[in-house]
């Protein structure tokens, strides 16, 4: 519903009779200068990134913004040296004076020093930007896995990730446009200082024509955002259809069912909705621009005609007509681009603001950082007491009224039809969900009040939506406890453990072979060859309590009993949760939760069950004679 709203609000800024009001332009135009007090957080971020890259880079610019006045007093000096030469020609006419010669060297020097500070300036600004980008990228990665789970699955929050994920590229940009910025100005002063020493009047002229021009570009900068921001779903929606058109992922669904005009022309219709409303912007910008940019030239040769008047009467020198004007224009173009660069970067502040946004998001849960460490061996077990959940911002509850114990050691098997709440189960007791009612004890201790970090290293969880990770296959395992990776023996014996290890010596760089099609040199494996894989990530934790969400899906009837056959021996001793829904499988857990529209139905041994003839002891009739 969310998105149908925005998008339904893109069209109509797509349609060239709609019109933004005053209101809305005003607010943008206000919201421009209020984001730039997201300007120096941003600067203290680079500080802390390098503090001795960035004073380098200062420093650079300071030196580097009085280079262009310098430049145009030794060009005055220059040339009413060389008039007052050629008015007054020396005995030897090839021997130039001293102080001429004074002069022209200075030049050579400054040109120099200038040509080497633009150097240093863009290294520093390639290095610093490469770091910035890295640390907010590792930022964005360490904040989003402070989160809870279900704010992954909500709409807006992806559109929150997006924007900041995605606009890594502008705030480097931005770093570089606000120290150019603090350059430019530093110079301006510097011209202005040096011009209105001859004429003031000129810079009179000239702040009066670049007014217009700085109004005009926020204006537009904050429409631009504006739009931007209004299609986030939709561009998210354009970058995913990209995606699936051209992946090794998707072929064989899209050749097989014929996708690719169905997702070319979703594509292009969605694309063209956005160049339209885009285009009728970008015209009357260009439009806009034009003009102002014929302001701007008209006032500089007005000025200019000022100054030759003022030097045919002799009021000042060839060579002070040279500075002014040469000062003029410089200041023209500096205030121009001071004021384009002031509006990109108010724009680019908007964007960082995303950024920050999404850092200062909070866990939609209260209360999961509590510090207590975990029993080690847990002692009574796991305990449900009237435990309900439902997602936030929707009244239908996943789970409710669930009561019941995991005790220490017992292998307890979640069955139920689709939907009925076993994964959202699950990750209730792997406490990637807080309970919306009741709660959840361990030891008698509410998860709530145990460090969540050491919590999780207890449990070991294979969901069944794992991931394939395109890393080698030793690494595809170490997953499970990463902070073994470098343990060989570990990986191995985990990886026969899960029978992985069959999977992985045939290939033929064993342990360091990628996995995946995505990167050079990588083997692609089969969908049970892929399970085996992922379920050994749960053998790498000595932990003491393992879930397996229907790890076993992709497998066929006898390698999932062998599998499990396994599972129960080396489980022993260990609590463990297991979800499938092969009956033949279920059994051999020590108890059998049913549940039913997130309710307990049901709950016993497999031959307690049976004999209740209740649902399971249905399904269960039913499954086998489907074999039979």
């Amino acid at each position: 519903m969310l998105r149908d709203k925005n998008y339904r609000r893109a069209v109509r800024m797509a349609n060239p009779q709609g019109k933004m009001s005053a209101t809305k332009h005003t607010s943008g135009f206000l919201q421009q200068f209020t984001s730039l007090r997201n300007v120096p957080r941003f600067f203290r971020m680079i500080w802390e990134v390098s503090p001795s890259m960035t004073l380098w880079n200062v420093v650079l610019r300071l030196i580097q913004s009085a280079v262009p006045l310098a430049m145009l007093y030794v060009g005055k000096e220059i040339v009413d040296g060389v008039l007052a030469f050629i008015q007054q020609p020396q005995p030897v006419e090839w021997l130039l004076p001293s102080g001429l010669w004074f002069w022209v060297l200075t030049e050579l020097g400054l040109a120099v020093v200038s040509s080497l500070l633009s150097r240093g300036i863009t290294l520093t600004d390639s290095l610093l930007g490469d770091l910035v980008n890295n640390d907010s990228s590792v930022r964005i990665i360490r904040h989003a896995a402070t989160l809870d789970l279900y704010q992954f699955e909500d709409a807006n929050f992806y559109d929150k990730l997006e924007r900041a994920r995605t606009q890594t590229a502008g705030r480097t940009a931005l770093m570089s446009m606000v120290l150019s910025q603090a350059q430019d100005m530093i110079t301006v002063v510097f011209l202005a200082a040096g011009m209105v020493a001859f004429n003031p009047w000129l810079l009179i002229i000239l702040v009066l024509a670049v007014i217009p021009s700085f109004i005009g570009e926020t204006k537009f900068n904050a429409e631009s955002y504006s739009l931007s921001r209004s299609w986030t779903p939709e561009r998210r929606e354009i970058d995913y259809l990209r995606y699936i058109g051209a992946s090794n992922e998707t072929a064989k669904e899209i050749k097989i069912f014929g996708l690719e005009n169905f997702i070319a022309d979703r594509f292009k219709s969605i694309s063209d909705r956005y160049y339209l409303a885009n285009q009728k912007l970008a015209l009357r910008r260009a439009a806009w621009g034009a003009f102002f940019s014929t302001l701007g030239t008209v006032s500089y040769y007005a000025a200019y005609v000022f100054v030759v008047g003022q030097t045919v009467v002799g009021a000042i020198t060839v060579g002070t007509l040279t500075f002014l004007a040469g000062a003029f224009s410089r200041l023209q173009n500096l205030l121009q681009g001071v004021v384009s660069r002031f509006s990109r970067i108010a724009e680019t502040s908007l964007y960082l603001q995303d950024l920050f946004d999404f850092l200062e998001l909070k866990p939609l849960a209260g209360n999961h950082q509590g510090g207590k460490k975990i029993p080690r061996p847990i002692q009574k077990g796991f305990v449900f007491e009237n435990v309900g959940f439902k997602y936030p911002d929707t009244d239908v509850w996943a789970l409710r009224h669930l009561s019941f114990t995991l005790n220490p050691g017992e292998k307890l098997a979640l069955v139920g039809e689709n939907g009925a709440g076993k994964t959202t189960l699950v990750k209730l007791l792997a406490h990637l969900y807080e309970p919306t009612e009741g709660r959840i004890l361990l030891d008698g201790v509410d998860l709530c009040e145990y460090d969540p970090e050491d919590l999780r290293k207890e449990i070991g969880v294979i969901f069944q939506d794992y991931v394939r990770f395109m890393f080698t296959a030793g690494e595809n395992i170490s997953i499970g406890n990463i902070e073994e990776l470098e343990n060989r023996s570990r990986i191995h014996d985990s990886a026969h453990k899960s029978l992985a290890d069959t999977v992985i010596d045939p290939l033929p760089k064993k342990y360091e072979q990628m996995l995946g099609k995505r990167f050079a040199g990588g083997v692609d494996l089969s969908g049970g060859q892929w399970q085996k894989v992922a379920l050994a990530r749960a053998y790498m934790r000595d932990a003491q309590l393992i879930i397996l969400d229907e790890p076993t899906a992709a497998l066929d009837a006898r390698a999932e009993h062998e599998v499990f056959v396994r599972f129960a021996e080396l489980m022993k001793g260990k609590a463990a949760v297991l979800i499938s829904h092969r009956f033949s499988t279920v059994r051999m857990a020590d108890r059998i939760l049913f549940l039913e529209h997130g309710q307990l139905l049901e709950l016993g041994t497999h031959e307690e069950l049976l004999a209740k003839r209740g649902k399971y002891a249905e399904l269960f009739s039913l499954q086998a004679k489907g074999y039979q």
